[in-house]
């Protein structure tokens, strides 16, 4: 706790007086351009990969980047993608994986998961995407099985999120946009889906009005 305590404190002796103006125009509402939808992992930070200021994105944050399909009984995740889409009128939504996730780690092995039951559950959303890269590319070994399946995750929470009533709307007269990402952690970059495949992400990520094809 020391370290969260010491930043709290050079936070507000350095970055308030210099964000000060940023921070009272906040303090009035926020008017994000982008939902980013991203892993709980502690290595990902959002606003340091993007270099973005507070306000710039909504995020929302669980294991394995997971964004289930519109169910009509309410829940965390949809209405946070509701919120955004609907009362915030985000004109981007990202979703974004990264290399060595352990939540997808944990979705290739479900029954090593017995202990911890909610995360075993929580993961049964990453079957199809699992599914997929087996019956695809059979035979990989389990690093490329790994990235196969991050890769794959990203773009099911694409077609998932296309469930949802109003990102479908709003896709659809083309003033949303989804983009799948991927971070790479050793090296720092983001590989970006462009309709085929991931690539690395070079002047803007590759728009799209309709989600990029699953299959």
């Amino acid at each position: 706790m020391k370290k969260l305590i010491d930043g709290v404190s050079k936070f507000q002796e350095t970055v308030v007086p210099a964000k000060r103006g940023l921070l009272e125009k906040l303090s009035t509402g926020q008017w994000p351009e982008v939902l980013f939808i991203t892993c709980s992992d502690s290595r990902v930070a959002p606003n340091l990969i993007t270099q973005t200021d507070p306000g710039d994105l909504f995020v929302i944050r669980n294991a394995g980047n997971i964004a289930p399909p519109y169910a009509a009984e309410a829940n965390g995740m949809s209405a946070s993608v509701e919120y955004a889409v609907a009362a915030l009128k985000v004109g981007h939504v990202v979703v974004c994986g990264h290399t060595g996730c352990g939540a997808m780690k944990g979705a290739m092995d479900l029954p090593g998961l017995d202990a911890l039951p909610q995360v075993r559950g929580w993961l049964k959303h990453a079957e199809a995407p699992l599914r997929t890269v087996d019956a695809l590319h059979p035979g990989l070994d389990p690093d490329a099985r790994l990235s196969a399946l991050v890769e794959r995750n990203v773009l099911q929470q694409l077609a998932n999120l296309q469930t949802h009533p109003y990102v479908a709307a709003r896709a659809a007269d083309g003033s949303l946009q989804l983009h799948g990402w991927v971070y790479e952690i050793g090296s720092g970059n983001v590989l970006s889906y462009d309709g085929k495949a991931f690539s690395p992400l070079a002047g803007g990520a590759a728009a799209a009005n309709e989600p990029p094809a699953v299959s």
